[in-house]
């Protein structure tokens, strides 16, 4: 059975023009696979953000935790085991001064761990979590995907890229507030187009 992530970011809430797409990115592939299995990760409420206490607790065995770093590490694992569990993550990325927003920033940073999603060798990172699809729900008022404005698509490319999640694909309503009409329609237009 597939298993969709779908990730909520944006602090608006159900008004979230993201929070639509990603809702219309799970039907999509719903309609294809009715018995995927839906898990959602709603970050709005913030994420920890990582600290020397967190690189304590990710980085000390199990067994060896104390309280406190037992219940960093158990934040911090729930997070991971949600994306090792997923086929398919459906992300929201809703573009906040240019960039990704804080709290989306944080779930990546707890998902980077040397040894858990990535490795060095000798010719460079290598991801491990591999045969994974990415599909990232882009929005923003006036940043368009891809201009010398958007530091957010290419980073979070890179990053799910650097965990091994290659198959990244975007669906796009940016510039919203130049013609809003237009931006949502190219954005279904690229959901219907998804290969499901």
């Amino acid at each position: 059975m597939t298993t969709i992530l779908r990730v909520e970011a944006s602090i608006k809430g159900e008004a979230a023009v993201s929070r639509q797409l990603t809702g219309r990115i799970v039907e999509r592939l719903l309609a294809a696979d009715p018995a995927a299995a839906i898990v959602t990760r709603d970050l709005s409420a913030g994420v920890p953000v990582i600290d020397g206490a967190w690189l304590g607790a990710v980085f000390t065995p199990a067994a060896a935790r104390d309280a406190g770093q037992a219940a960093t590490a158990a934040t911090a694992d729930a997070l991971l085991a949600e994306v090792r569990a997923a086929d398919v993550l459906v992300i929201a990325l809703p573009v906040y001064n240019f960039g990704v927003p804080a709290q989306l920033k944080s779930w990546i940073d707890q998902l980077a761990r040397k040894g858990e999603t990535f490795v060095y060798t000798e010719t460079g990172p290598k991801g491990l979590l591999t045969g994974k699809r990415a599909i990232v729900a882009y929005t923003s008022d006036g940043t368009p995907l891809g201009s010398d404005l958007d530091y957010a698509s290419g980073w979070l490319r890179h990053m799910l890229g650097f965990f091994g999640i290659t198959d990244v694909e975007f669906v796009a309503a940016d510039a919203i507030v130049f013609d809003r009409d237009a931006a949502l329609a190219r954005a279904d237009a690229a959901i219907a187009a998804l290969a499901a």
